[in-house]
Order: structure tokens, then sequence, then C-alpha cells
């Protein structure tokens, strides 16, 4: 839930992002968290689902981890995040514990085309916020951690329509899933599944 520590987390977070945008700080060197209102999107997906199990592809620095987190927390749950970057990691296990969320978030550090295969849990929820150019792979890899009525969620989909598109379009064709664009900040696909991959 939104306690006052969870609150406080996120509006510090928000305020750094800014800053950093601001200061023009690399693009790799920056949190690239989720806009606010894709957080609470997030979270309005996962908390009214009874042990919510989520796979977030893309920790960074634990912001959609924690509106994700706070959300699996009313009705039981977990956030399993991935990410590369070991400050970013790093970081990241210092904000979940600030937001006193760390009995419903874990994360796995380390290359995702790598760490996914070795995870063997279905999930509920996927979120991929990660580079690109890898959006396809790593849908690939997560797909089948996924049943029937199971969601992959994947941000950036309109702000980074170029590269992004092609992902798109796979989803929508895909006749074991339903998906669709939200145009939320910088565009959401949300893809809920149907039935197991084709073979």
């Amino acid at each position: 839930m939104l306690d006052d520590r969870v609150r406080a987390v996120l509006a510090r977070l928000e305020q750094e992002d800014a800053e950093e945008r601001e200061r023009g700080v690399a693009r790799e060197q920056r949190s690239r968290a989720v806009a606010p209102t894709t957080g609470r999107f997030l979270f309005s997906l996962v908390a009214p689902q009874n042990g919510c199990e989520v796979l977030e592809i893309g920790g960074s620095r634990g912001y959609s981890s924690i509106w994700l987190a706070a959300g699996v927390r009313i009705l039981g749950g977990r956030v399993l995040s991935l990410e590369h970057d070991p400050a970013k990691a790093e970081a990241w296990r210092r904000n979940i514990a600030e937001a006193s969320l760390d009995d419903w978030a874990e994360l796995v550090e380390g290359d995702a085309v790598e760490t996914l295969p070795t995870i063997e849990d279905i999930f509920d929820v996927v979120f991929i916020d990660a580079e690109k150019e890898d959006y396809e792979r790593l849908f690939a890899l997560a797909r089948p951690k996924l049943e029937p009525g199971g969601l992959v969620v994947a941000d950036n989909v309109l702000s980074h329509e170029d590269a992004l598109g092609a992902y798109s379009r796979a989803r929508q064709e895909d006749p074991t899933l339903v998906s669709v664009t939200v145009p939320l900040d910088r565009g959401l696909e949300v893809s809920a599944v149907l039935s197991q991959a084709l073979e």
C-alpha cells in the first residue's frame, strides 16, 4: 500500500529523475524511471490480484519496482526484478529497503538475456522496460513463464515507435494474445495471454 515511507521514496526518486534530465545527465547514467502515471497504472494492475507474481525486466534504481511491490503487498505476492547495471542495482536495494518493501521485492543482478533462462517461476505479470533492441528477445524468453490470463506490459512503445513499432505489431498479430497499445505517457503495449505460444 502507499504508506508515508513509500510515498517519500517515490517523491525523492521523481525529483532525482527530473533534476538529472534537467542537467542533461547521460541517458545510460540516469535512472530512466517510468512516468509517475505509468507507476500508478502498474500499481493498479497488480494491486487487485491475490498472490500476484511479477517479473520486472529492467529494474534500474527501483522506481517502478516500488510501485509494483507496494501493489502486490496488499493481497500478497512478490516482484522479481532484473537489473544488469551494478550501480543501479545497489541503488535499487537501498531504495526498496528505505520504502520497507524488502519482503515483497527481490533483485537478480546480471544481463536479463542470461538470467531469464535460469528462472523457473511462473508469473502473472511481466513488465519490460529495458534496452529497446532487446524487447523481442526478452519477450520470447519471458513468454514461457506466463500461463493463460497472464499479462505482459512493455513501456516506451510510442516514444520509441521507430524501434518498438514492430514489437507492438507482432503482439497484436499473435493469435495467442490480445494486445493493445495504451497511449499513456511513453506508450504501453499491454498483452494478455490467451493460450500457450504456438510452436
